[in-house]
């Protein structure tokens, strides 16, 4: 399906899309655990986001209003997510694996006017004005509230905000329209092929992006069921899962492909309802392609994407996927190779700036309250968020790196100043940097270079404690090196690229 901007319609409201116009029986979601299977239909899911929805404006939220979340990885998170939207609040999204102080940031910067604790993640500062909403009582509004009713958004109204690293060292809020799910139209037969009889099985969290786009609004906008898990972390418990669900999708990371096939026993089990894997976050390695259409005769198809218009880039079914590209431009978006000084598109081949068209639904309103890192992407018609490839003759996309140093862990973008603040608070260290550093074919970590405080007995496990509370896991470097000096240039920046050669 072909998304034009001028098709947008002018009144739209991101959650109804979703969740209405389905039969009401049909199944729209099951959440696998530790027992049995907890099975919605669209209907109760529909309802009970209307009822979340009231609850929030009958609590005191109006549109407009910023709403975080930071609950536990459940229903209640999904519910509350879209009954904000539904009602015109702007949803925040939040990992549960941040610390209380990174929690914190991201409440104070986006000037929340509540938060949604599950129970445990009731440790912020919350500032005066703020209010605290329990999951308890989402829980309670979810299944005996009164109704509400779907907004009447525009499309350009804000719809969810959320957070990535910046080019400062703090994270930058994207705030995305009411529109950016109609926007996610070129991903249905551009990426997934997905159709209402399809189940998309997703291996995410409820509070990761990647699954409230890729594992719920996709497939619910299409009349499919979506399967989430939140059992114990296990690799071997996927392929188990594609059998039992009878999934026809399977998205992820490659990483946890990577694990898949290596712990998990796929050979023991009935793999035949999988049409095809999905995988998003970081480069697919060509080695991983290849034992995955081993061992379960199916492709993975790759796609790129940002925070800031979710997958533009992809390769899709019906054709073999090709190792080492993301792919090439889904069908109705506009993308371009741009000069880096001078923002004008390149020929083929050339290596630039990759960009979109700024008139793309899917596309980010703005970060939030960050003007100057808006204007460094932004111009004329083109968006460009920093990343370096070359489309060939076949249209297909060649990746170069990212023309700024963010890392990439897990899927998650990740600065490395604001791991280097954490680390240099420590007394042990006399200077640090922090860079991607490539362990095998297949694998990268974040790893620290540290140059010791003289005089002082250096122990890697406690620098590595003292990051524990101060950022979250995929934030924490997984290697620390020691150092005599930085590689710096003559004007005192720090060569990341000549990190990994120490």
């Amino acid at each position: 399906m072909v998304s034009d901007p001028r098709m947008v319609p002018a009144r739209f409201n991101m959650a109804r899309y979703c969740l209405d116009g389905h039969p009401g029986d049909k199944i729209g979601l099951i959440l696998a655990g530790d027992h049995a299977d907890e099975v919605w239909r669209f209907g109760a899911l529909k309802d009970a986001a209307l009822r979340v929805a009231r609850g929030l404006l009958d609590a005191g939220l109006r549109s407009g209003d910023r709403l975080m979340i930071r609950m536990d990885n459940d229903v209640a998170y999904a519910l509350t997510y879209f009954g904000a939207i539904a009602a015109g609040v702007v949803a925040l999204p939040s990992s549960s694996q941040l610390t209380a102080t990174e929690a914190g940031f991201l409440l104070s910067d986006c000037g929340a006017r509540a938060v949604a604790v599950g129970a445990g993640m009731d440790d912020l500062a919350v500032p005066e004005g703020v209010f605290i909403i329990p999951a308890a009582a989402i829980r309670d509004w979810a299944a005996n509230g009164p109704l509400g009713d779907f907004a009447d958004t525009a499309a350009d109204d804000p719809a969810f905000l959320v957070y990535t690293s910046g080019t400062t060292g703090k994270p930058k809020g994207v705030l995305h329209a009411q529109r950016s799910a109609w926007g996610r139209r070129p991903m249905y037969q551009g990426w997934y092929g997905i159709s209402g009889d399809d189940r998309v099985l997703h291996a995410g969290a409820f509070n990761w992006t990647y699954t409230l786009g890729v594992g719920l609004t996709d497939p619910w906008a299409n009349g499919a069921t979506a399967c989430l898990y939140n059992g114990p972390r296990d690799p071997a418990v996927w392929p188990r899962l594609i059998e039992r669900f009878k999934a026809t999708i399977f998205a992820t990371v490659p990483g946890l492909y990577r694990q898949i096939l290596k712990y998990g026993d796929i050979a023991g089990h009935d793999l035949s309802s999988l049409r095809h894997g999905l995988t998003a976050g970081e480069s697919l390695p060509a080695p991983i392609l290849e034992q995955w259409r081993d061992a379960t005769g199916t492709e993975l198809y790759e796609a790129l994407g940002m925070s800031e218009i979710s997958t533009y880039i992809s390769q899709c079914p019906p054709g073999p996927a090709r190792a080492r590209s993301p792919g090439r431009p889904q069908p109705g978006r506009r993308v371009a190779i741009l000069d880096p000084e001078t923002w004008e598109p390149l020929p083929d081949g050339e290596i630039g700036l990759l960009a979109v068209h700024r008139a793309d639904p899917g596309l980010m309103l703005g970060y939030w309250n960050r003007p100057e890192e808006e204007a460094e992407v932004l111009r004329g018609e083109w968006f460009a968020g920093g990343d370096l490839a070359h489309l060939d003759g076949e249209g297909y996309l060649w990746f170069h790196g990212r023309n700024n140093d963010l890392m990439n862990a897990g899927g998650y973008r990740v600065s490395p100043l604001e791991v280097e603040a954490a680390l240099a608070s420590h007394p042990m260290v006399a200077d640090v940097a922090v860079a991607e550093r490539q362990v095998s074919e297949t694998v990268s970590i974040i790893c620290a270079y540290v140059v010791p405080r003289e005089g002082v007995a250096f122990d890697k496990g406690a620098l590595l404690a003292h990051a524990e509370p101060r950022l979250a896991a995929y934030k924490r470097p997984k290697e620390v090196i020691l150092v005599d000096v930085l590689p710096r240039t003559a004007n005192g920046k720090v060569m990341r690229r000549a990190l990994a050669k120490l």
